[in-house]
């Protein structure tokens, strides 16, 4: 069993579960002592010839004997069924509870975390480590009941029988109890290292398996195969060393527990031939030495208990210390506390003077940005890359915390806005076109718990897709791969398109969304934008200067500052970077025989 700040409140949840299995576990093991008195019992008739003294009797003790074994092997059936379904039930609901909590924590953390954690470690979190802590509830439960309870009542057994045999079988105890304090440390150190090289593997699999294709492209499967072997080397090295400990006490304990052993037959022997008493006065007698030993056997069973308890916490108490990492992790993207919840959001976006760097930088990606877009502008932002056209959207989307009286929604600090309605207000469409491994129409209507199927139609046809979904077997109810690897790049970025429309957003933002369409379909997706996005504003951040050349406004940013503000045909006469695009890309149209823009 484990105690912790998020594991606790578990047993006041389930104290019902934990209390009826230790009454279940209590019945079991109290009765399982019951066997060896009515060994003790034959064996004693048998040894003075009483069993079948009396022939008229005879069937009748058999009988008696017979039934109360029956009786207990129905007893400790029914308590067995019950805790095996109170105790191991208890360890999954906890699981499963915490599992929850931890994906719940997952979703409230900001993108710096997930820069410096990879999602095959993450992964390691949700499997293996829950999985060890379900073990220490259920499993840990039985463990320590056993040890306790059957442990000390089958004690008590034996100093009845004989005080100076119970003082030998201490020492196995004793043992065990004095090991275990300085065993547990060096386990936990193991298993930490074992989780976390398993961790590592993960990582590396989950990451070449989404980058199969590249690997096959570049002919690395060998190359990626021995560095597979190298790191699973690693996690199987951890593994052995932490079995070689595990033998290792399993061995010192099963040594110890059997050397007990053969000392006890020897004094129980020695006992039974000087005639010795019990405490009760009693002759101790062969019976009573084949009751004490039967005692004996049933106590090695909680010393094998406390061995193994030791093994189970020390591995819990690493998976709840990386388990409650995760979920110290301070929340840092919140509210305010002053924060404005009736506030209005209609597209109108004002820096002043803006600057940003990531947290995990001192430079500033954006500097000195000012720049006001009115609702219901079409804007575009282009430059060259890593001009900071990709985290000029990320800051209006709130995923980071940014200096307040900077940037502000409707004359409101961003930071005084609720910010879930912040990008419940606004539609995006990322540079990645993540798709989910879900139909086509589930994606679309992500945003939503449902929608009917025409709204959904409608967004497809206005990003220009909604031919090609027809031409799938299944249409919409087509289930994509992972990461939507059933579509081309450009059906991939249509459909994300068609995820955004679909919520009809006050603010539409396009990151570099129509890149991997040709020119007739980018022109179709722009015009049915035009159309249906009059009065709301739409910010299309773009490569090509075909994609923002008829907008209301373009911003050119370089070196993470504005350099010009303006229509095409403004930016043409005036501003040098943009002039310098143009006559690139006019270069390369050229080339390939295509028109030049801008002439």
């Amino acid at each position: 069993m484990l105690f912790g700040k998020y594991v606790n409140k578990f047993y006041k949840k389930y104290w019902y579960l934990f209390i009826s299995g230790a009454i279940f576990l209590i019945l079991v093991d109290y009765f399982q002592l019951k066997i060896p008195e009515i060994y003790g019992s034959i064996i004693n008739e048998l040894k003075n010839g009483t069993l079948f003294s009396d022939s008229s009797n005879e069937l009748g003790k058999l009988l008696n004997y017979s039934l109360q074994t029956l009786g207990v092997g129905v007893i400790m059936f029914v308590g067995r069924f019950g805790w095996r379904n109170t105790v191991f039930g208890v360890g999954v609901r906890i699981e499963a509870d915490l599992r929850d909590d931890l994906y719940k924590k997952a979703l409230s953390l900001d993108q710096a975390f997930y820069k410096e954690n990879k999602t095959g470690g993450l992964m390691s979190y949700f499997t293996n480590d829950l999985e060890v802590i379900q073990r220490c509830f259920g499993q840990g439960t039985i463990l320590i009941v056993d040890a306790l309870f059957l442990g000390i009542l089958a004690y008590i057994k034996m100093v009845i029988l004989s005080w100076k045999i119970a003082l030998i079988a201490l020492i196995p105890l004793l043992t065990i109890l004095i090991g275990s304090f300085f065993i547990e440390r060096i386990m936990k150190r193991r298993f930490l290292a074992r989780q976390k090289a398993y961790e590592h593997l993960s990582d590396f699999a989950n990451e070449n398996f989404s980058g199969i294709s590249v690997i096959k492209a570049f002919v690395r499967e060998n190359h990626e195969a021995r560095r597979f072997s190298e790191i699973n080397k690693e996690n199987k090295d951890a593994n052995l060393r932490f079995v070689k400990i595990s033998i290792m006490v399993d061995i010192f304990f099963t040594f110890v527990l059997t050397l007990i052993v053969a000392i006890l037959m020897y004094f129980c022997a020695d006992q039974v031939l000087k005639g010795a008493k019990t405490v009760t006065g009693e002759e101790f007698d062969v019976g009573q030495m084949s009751e004490l030993v039967s005692y004996f056997n049933t106590l090695i069973w909680p010393m094998f208990a406390i061995s193994q308890l030791i093994n189970l916490r020390a591995q819990g108490q690493a998976s709840l210390k990386r388990i409650s990492n995760i979920l110290d992790t301070p929340v840092n993207i919140k509210d305010s506390d002053d924060v404005i919840l009736d506030s209005k959001i209609t597209g109108d976006i004002e820096f002043r003077n803006f600057n940003f760097n990531y947290p995990d930088s001192k430079i500033d990606v954006l500097h000195n940005i000012n720049l006001h877009i009115r609702s219901g502008e079409f804007v575009g932002i282009i430059g060259r890359t890593g001009a900071g056209k990709s985290t000029f959207v990320d800051i209006l989307l709130r995923t980071y915390n940014l200096n307040p009286g900077e940037l502000f929604f409707d004359n409101v600090d961003i930071m005084k806005l609720p910010f879930k309605k912040v990008r419940d207000s606004i539609g995006y469409v990322p540079q990645d076109n993540f798709l989910f491994s879900d139909t086509i129409s589930n994606n679309i209507s992500f945003a939503y718990t449902d929608l009917d199927e025409e709204k959904i139609e409608r967004a497809a046809k206005l990003s220009d897709v909604h031919d090609n979904i027809i031409d799938f077997k299944d249409q919409y109810k087509t289930i994509l791969g992972e990461r939507g690897v059933t579509l081309s790049g450009g059906q991939k970025q249509r459909v994300s398109i068609a995820r955004a429309l679909v919520k009809d957003p006050q603010i539409l933002i396009l990151d570099d969304s129509v890149s991997a369409v040709d020119t007739k379909t980018e022109e179709e997706i722009l015009r049915n934008l035009r159309e249906i996005r009059k009065g709301k504003t739409t910010i299309i951040i773009a490569h090509r200067i075909s994609t923002v050349k008829d907008l209301d406004k373009i911003v050119v940013l370089d070196n993470g500052t504005i350099s010009g503000v303006g229509s095409h045909d403004d930016l043409l006469l005036n501003n040098k970077e943009y002039q310098d695009l143009v006559r690139l890309q006019s270069l390369e149209r050229e080339v390939e025989g295509g028109e030049i823009d801008g002439e």
